[in-house]
């Protein structure tokens, strides 16, 4: 099993390959860093972090030789699990509107929009906070419920047009997608590498799921 971790110029790159190579067995899967199309297409998972603005990391997948159709052809086609983290999961949305409306994959029916919390609440959403599971028993969040602490930084946050494929939730002002998935796909929008040992539970979860 190899277990591809996109480089296309945004993302704790370096902090989510020590989180998955931590998470994974002795003898589990390979773990690899990667900005090739090939590597994608031959992936048993592929997990997209991002961290930045919508559009420029969108450019940046794009600016990837064959990146592009090739996520499209795995994931969607050939139903390779997929993992989104932060900016990487807001990615599968069918449009962001970070500095203007742009475009994302359209895999998931939603729109990336800022936060504007009310009482005071600062933007970014920046630190720990807890977990509302709003679809328990999905494989990937074994082991974790609603007083699991993980760790956000976004200012802007994926409002999804389908109930029924919000995973999870975060209090912070209103309801916000936490976990958000359908069929073989799964994006969180806090970052599992760094929360300690739910996030290396999470990931554990992955490298294993079979959806």
């Amino acid at each position: 099993m190899t277990v591809v971790i996109i480089d296309y110029g945004s993302g704790n790159l370096r902090s989510a390959a020590k989180a998955f190579e931590r998470a994974a067995s002795a003898a589990g899967p390979k773990i690899q860093v990667t900005s090739s199309a090939a590597d994608v297409s031959c992936a048993t998972r592929i997990v997209l972090p991002g961290v930045g603005a919508f559009a420029d990391c969108k450019r940046g997948v794009e600016a990837l030789p064959g990146m592009r159709s090739a996520l499209e052809e795995a994931v969607i086609r050939r139903g390779v699990p997929f993992l989104g983290i932060c900016v990487g999961m807001q990615l599968m949305a069918r449009f962001g509107f970070e500095n203007g409306k742009h475009e994302g994959f359209g895999w998931i029916d939603g729109e990336v929009v800022a936060l504007a919390p009310d009482n005071g609440l600062k933007v970014p959403h920046m630190g720990w906070n807890d977990l509302c599971l709003a679809a328990p028993g999905h494989a990937v969040l074994d082991g974790l419920d609603s007083r699991t602490h993980v760790y956000f930084v976004h200012g802007y946050h994926l409002r999804c047009a389908k109930p029924a494929e919000v995973i999870a939730t975060v209090a912070y002002g209103e309801a916000l997608t936490a976990v958000v998935g359908r069929d073989n796909i799964i994006g969180t929008q806090f970052h599992p590498e760094k929360s300690q040992q739910a996030g290396l539970r999470l990931i554990a979860n992955f490298l294993t799921w079979r959806p």
